[in-house]
C-alpha cells in the first residue's frame, strides 16, 4: 500500500486566536523535523491519542525510540481549542438509556482516561486550573429539561450514578444566572485549560520520546517500514505509526467517507473584577453544558475569574471556516453571553477562535489496527479530552499485544458507519442541522 495526497487543504489551517493559549506564558516549541531519522515508532498527531500513545509506547518499550510530530505547534491544534471538560459520563452520541452495558463501558474508558490524566498533572505538576468541579447539564425551556434532562436523569439512575437536579433559586445560587430552567449537576467531570494541559503533557514525555512540531506529514508510505515525508523532503522512518491526526487521517486514505469535520465556536473574557464577580454572584469554577448539544451553549467560569463561551456548530466538509461565518458567530457570542449575564454589560469577549472535531454517524471511534504496521486512533465523537487520552493509551497496548483488559471495551464500541457521498452527504448533515436547530430554538 501506498497512500499519499498532495493537496495542502488536508493540513491543519486554525486561526491564530486561541485564547487558552493566548493568556498563557509563551513556550519555545520543539524544533520541526530537519533532517531524515529512523525510529521504532512514528505517532503523527500530538493531540491527547497522540500524547497518550507516545507516552504508553515509551513505557511499554524503553528500549524503543519513538517520533511524535504536529503540524503546529502543541495545544493550537483541536486540543486546546475545546472548552476544557474532561467527562466520565455518557455523552453527546455516547447516551442510550437502554443499554446499560454500553454506559458503563463508557465509563470504564473515559474514567481510565481521567485518571490517567489526573495523575500525569500532579506527578509533572502541569498548572493546567485542573479542578474536580463536576458538570451542570442545563436547559434553558421547561420542554428541554423535561424531555432531554429526563432521559439524562433516567439513565443515570440506570447506571446508579449520583446527580442532583437543580432549578430556580438553587441553580441561581450556584450559577449566578438565572437563564436557565434546571440542571442535572454530575460530579465526576474535571475542568481545566486544555492548552495548558496539552503543553504540559509535551514537556514531560519520556526521554524515549522525540517530538517534533510544525511538523506537517505530506505523504505517508507503508510496506515493510512507515514513511513519512514532511516539508524540504525530510523523510522519517520507522517499523510501526500510529495515526492520531482525526480527521486529518482521511488525507492518508484511511476512514474516508467515514467521518464528518464540523466547526465550533468560542471565546473568552476578559478576567472579572472584584465587583463584577460579586454581581454576577455564585460560586467559581463551574461548567456548562447545554441539553440540547446543538442548540445550546457550553460555558465555563474559570479559577481565574474568566468566562468560557462556546456556541455555534456547522459542517465542514473542507475542514476550512469562511471570514464572515467566523464574524457572525463572534457577533452571536456577544449578544447571548449578555443575554445570560445581563449583570455583565462591560465584560469584554477579548479572545474568539474556531475549532475543529470529528464525528461519525453511528458515534464510532476510528481506532485499532489498519494495517500489518500502522494503528490509529481518531474520531473522538466530541469529548476527546478522556476519550482520546485512553483511546491513545490503549491502541499502543493494542500495538504492543499486552492484552489490556479496556482493549475489549474500546473494540465493543465498533467503526464508523460508511457515509453517502457528497453533495448527498452536505444537503443530508446541513438538513439534520438546521431541523435540530430549530428543534433546540428555545435554548439559544
Amino acid at each position: 500500500m501506498n497512500a499519499s495526497v498532495s493537496s495542502e487543504k488536508l493540513l491543519p489551517a486554525d486561526d491564530r486566536t486561541n485564547g487558552w493559549s493566548a493568556i498563557l506564558p509563551r513556550r519555545v516549541p520543539r524544533e520541526p523535523a530537519r533532517k531524515a531519522a529512523s525510529f521504532d515508532w512514528l505517532v503523527v498527531g500530538a493531540g491527547y491519542a497522540g500524547l497518550s500513545a507516545a507516552r504508553r509506547l515509551a513505557t511499554l518499550n524503553p528500549s524503543h525510540s519513538i517520533a511524535l510530530v504536529d503540524a503546529q505547534k502543541v495545544g493550537e491544534g483541536a486540543q486546546g481549542r475545546n472548552a476544557g471538560f474532561a467527562i466520565d459520563l455518557p455523552h453527546n452520541n455516547d447516551h442510550d438509556p437502554n443499554n446499560t452495558a454500553k454506559g458503563h463501558r463508557y465509563m470504564r474508558l473515559s474514567r481510565y482516561g481521567i485518571d490517567s490524566l489526573e495523575e500525569l498533572v500532579r506527578v509533572n505538576a502541569i498548572d493546567c486550573q485542573w479542578s474536580k468541579r463536576g458538570r451542570y447539564d442545563c436547559a434553558v425551556s421547561p420542554e428541554i429539561a423535561r424531555t432531554l434532562l429526563g432521559a439524562t436523569a433516567a439513565e443515570l439512575d440506570a447506571l446508579d450514578e449520583p446527580y442532583e437536579v437543580l432549578r430556580g433559586d438553587a441553580l441561581h445560587e450556584r450559577l449566578g444566572t438565572r437563564y436557565y430552567d434546571s440542571a442535572i449537576y454530575t460530579p465526576g467531570t474535571r475542568l481545566l485549560n486544555p492548552a495548558a494541559l496539552s503543553r504540559g503533557l509535551a514537556d514531560s514525555l519520556p526521554p524515549n520520546v522525540q517530538l517534533f512540531e510544525n511538523s506537517p506529514v505530506l505523504d505517508l508510505e507503508s510496506g515493510s517500514s512507515v514513511v513519512a515525508t514532511m516539508p524540504g523532503g525530510v523523510r522519517f522512518s520507522a517499523r510501526n505509526a500510529v495515526l492520531t491526526n482525526n480527521a486529518f487521517i482521511n488525507r492518508f486514505k484511511y476512514f474516508e467517507r467515514k467521518l464528518l469535520p464540523f466547526v465550533l465556536f468560542a471565546s473568552l473574557s476578559r478576567p472579572l473584577t472584584h465587583e463584577e464577580r460579586t454581581q454576577l454572584g455564585g460560586t467559581l469554577d463551574w461548567g456548562i453544558t447545554p441539553a440540547h448539544g446543538i442548540a445550546g451553549a457550553t460555558i465555563r467560569y474559570t479559577k481565574d475569574f474568566r468566562i468560557l463561551f462556546r456556541y455555534g456548530f456547522q459542517f465542514a466538509p473542507t475542514l476550512r471556516c469562511p471570514a464572515s461565518l467566523r464574524e457572525r458567530m463572534k457577533r452571536t457570542h456577544q449578544v447571548l453571553f449578555k443575554a445570560r449575564f445581563p449583570m455583565l454589560q462591560q465584560v469584554s469577549l477579548d479572545h474568539f477562535w474556531a475549532g475543529y472535531l470529528s464525528l461519525s454517524q453511528n458515534g464510532a471511534p476510528g481506532w485499532g489496527q489498519l494495517s500489518k504496521n500502522i494503528y490509529a486512533a481518531v474520531n473522538c465523537n466530541g469529548v476527546g479530552i478522556a476519550k482520546q487520552t485512553t483511546a491513545g493509551a490503549l491502541v499502543a497496548e493494542l500495538a504492543c499485544d499486552t492484552g489490556h483488559p479496556l482493549i475489549g471495551d474500546m473494540m465493543d464500541l465498533g467503526s464508523p458507519d460508511m457515509l453517502p457521498r457528497r453533495p448527498f452527504l452536505d444537503v443530508g448533515v446541513r438538513t439534520y442541522l438546521a431541523a435540530q436547530k430549530w428543534k433546540g430554538r428555545s435554548e439559544k
